[in-house]
C-alpha cells in the first residue's frame, strides 16, 4: 500500500503545560532537518499529533530515519481518506490485505476527536469490522488478543487508518535542553553518554583530545566514524578535534606515573571548559561509571572535578559496564568502538595509577607545568568539523588539510 502520512506521537512533551509548543515546535523542526532531503514531505501539528506527509516519498526511507528521532514515543504509517463511511470501509479493508503473513484474527479500534462525525465510535467500529468480515476468509474477530488491530481516528481534516505502530527512541526532542560537550574517546562508553545526553534533549557537541602522530590515524578514524553514527540521532555532530601530544608529554616530564591519568583528566576538563564557554555550552559530558576504572573513583573524580566550575553530567555513573556494552550494540556504535587502535588515554596508562588522588599533590604537580600557555596552545590549533549522517570523512583528510571550520 501506498500511504499518505506518518502519524507521530509524543510524550513526555504533553506533560509539559505552558512550554509544551516550545517542545513541540522543536521537535518539529527536528524532524523536518532529518527529512530535509526529501522535498515533496510536509510535516504538520495539530493538537496532540504531528503528521509527515508524503506526498509519494517513500515511507520506508522515512521510517528508518524517524525511528532515530529523540521525543518520538511510537509512530504509525497511515492512509488518509475523507469523512465517508464507504471509504473508510474500503481503505480499511484493503490495509488489513496488505499485512503479511495475513492475519487470522483481528480488531477495529475507533478513536473520534472530531465529534461532528455522524458515526459513534462504537458505531464505526461494528460497520468498520462487519464490511471486513463479509469480504474476507477465514478471519475471525478477537477483541482480547488479536493478531492485528485496525485503528481509525476521526478528526476533522480526515479519517487516518493504520495497522502498525512502530516505536521510537522517546525522550526529549534534540536542543530542548541546551547545549553540552561531550569528551569522546574511541571506547566503548563515551558514544553512549553522549545517546543518553541527546536522549534528554541536550545539543550535544563532541570534544576529542588526540595525540598524533603517537596514536595512528585509524585511532582518530573511529572516532569520525563514532560521530557519524551519533550524527543519525541528531542530524549533524560537531566534533571538535584538540591535539594532546604537547601536554602529555609535559605530563610525562613533571607527573609522577602515578598521577598520569590524574593530571591529564584535569587538562581535559579545562580545555574542554574553555571551548564551552566559547560554544555557549552549559555542561560537559563525560562517559564515566563509578569505580570502573583508577580514574573513576569518587576520590579521582573529587579531584579531577576541582579545576573546573562548569556542571559535569555522567549519564552512566551508576550503570554497569555489561549493561552500557547492551546499549552500543543497540544505538550502533559498539562495532567501531571495539576496532583496536589506543586513544591517548589508553596508551598512557601507569602501571599503577593512584585511585585516591590528592588535590593538594595535583596542584603541587601543576606548578611546575606552564598550564596556561599548554592550554591556550591547545585551543588554538583545535579543528572543529561538522559530521551528518551522509559524510564519509576520512582521518587523513581532518589531520592534514588546511580547511578548518572554528567556532562557528
Amino acid at each position: 500500500m501506498i500511504y499518505d502520512s506518518i502519524l507521530i506521537r509524543y510524550g513526555e512533551i504533553a506533560l509539559k503545560g505552558k512550554n509544551r509548543y516550545r517542545f513541540e515546535d522543536r521537535l518539529l523542526q527536528n524532524i523536518r532537518d532529518v527529512l530535509k532531503d526529501l522535498p515533496k514531505i510536509k510535516v504538520i501539528k495539530t493538537f496532540g499529533r504531528i503528521y509527515v506527509e508524503l506526498h509519494g516519498e517513500p515511507h520506508d526511507i522515512v521510517i528508518e530515519r524517524l525511528k532515530k528521532v529523540f521525543g518520538i514515543v511510537s509512530f504509525s504509517p497511515v492512509k488518509k481518506t475523507d469523512l465517508d463511511v464507504e471509504e473508510i470501509k474500503k481503505t480499511a479493508l484493503q490495509l488489513l490485505k496488505q499485512i503479511n503473513p495475513f492475519p487470522k484474527t483481528f480488531k477495529v479500534e475507533t478513536k473520534r476527536p472530531y465529534k461532528l462525525f455522524p458515526l459513534s465510535s462504537p458505531e464505526l467500529t461494528y460497520e468498520v469490522g462487519a464490511y471486513i468480515l463479509r469480504n474476507t476468509e477465514n478471519l475471525t474477530v478477537d477483541v482480547h488478543h488479536p493478531d492485528t488491530v485496525v485503528d481509525i481516528e476521526i478528526r476533522q481534516e480526515g479519517a487516518f487508518i493504520y495497522s502498525q505502530t512502530i516505536q521510537g527512541v522517546g525522550g526529549m526532542p534534540g536542543g530542548s535542553s541546551g547545549r553540552a560537550l561531550v569528551l569522546i574517546s574511541g571506547g566503548i562508553d563515551s558514544p553512549v553518554a553522549s545517546y543518553f545526553a541527546m536522549k534528554r534533549g541536550l545539543q550535544v557537541e563532541g570534544i576529542h583530545f588526540h595525540t598524533y602522530p603517537v596514536t595512528t590515524e585509524e585511532s582518530l578514524q573511529k572516532v569520525l566514524d563514532l560521530a557519524k553514527v551519533l550524527s543519525h540521532y541528531s542530524g549533524s555532530f560537531r566534533l571538535h578535534l584538540v591535539p594532546f601530544l604537547e601536554i602529555q608529554k609535559e605530563i610525562k616530564i613533571y607527573a609522577p606515573e602515578s598521577y598520569n591519568i590524574t593530571i591529564m583528566r584535569r587538562m581535559f576538563l579545562r580545555i574542554a571548559e574553555r571551548l564551552a564557554k566559547k560554544r555557549h555550552a552549559l555542561a560537559l559530558v563525560t562517559g564515566e561509571s563509578l569505580g570502573q576504572v583508577a580514574s573513576q573513583t569518587l576520590e579521582s573524580m573529587y579531584t579531577i572535578n576541582h579545576v573546573v566550575r562548569i556542571p559535569i553530567l555522567r549519564p552512566l555513573i551508576t550503570i554497569d559496564k555489561l549493561d552500557i556494552v547492551e546499549v552500543a550494540k543497540k544505538i550502533g556504535t559498539y562495532e567501531a568502538s571495539v576496532r583496536p587502535f589506543e586513544d591517548c588515554c589508553s596508551l598512557f596508562v601507569p602501571r599503577n595509577p593512584t585511585t585516591k588522588p590528592k588535590i593538594e599533590r595535583a596542584e603541587f604537580i601543576e606548578q611546575k607545568m606552564e598550564v596556561d600557555k599548554l592550554i591556550e596552545d591547545a585551543i588554538q590549533r583545535t579543528r572543529t568539523i561538522t559530521i551528518t549522517p551522509q559524510d564519509d570523512m576520512k582521518a587523513k583528510d581532518v589531520l592534514f588539510t588546511d580547511i578548518k571550520e572554528f567556532m562557528k
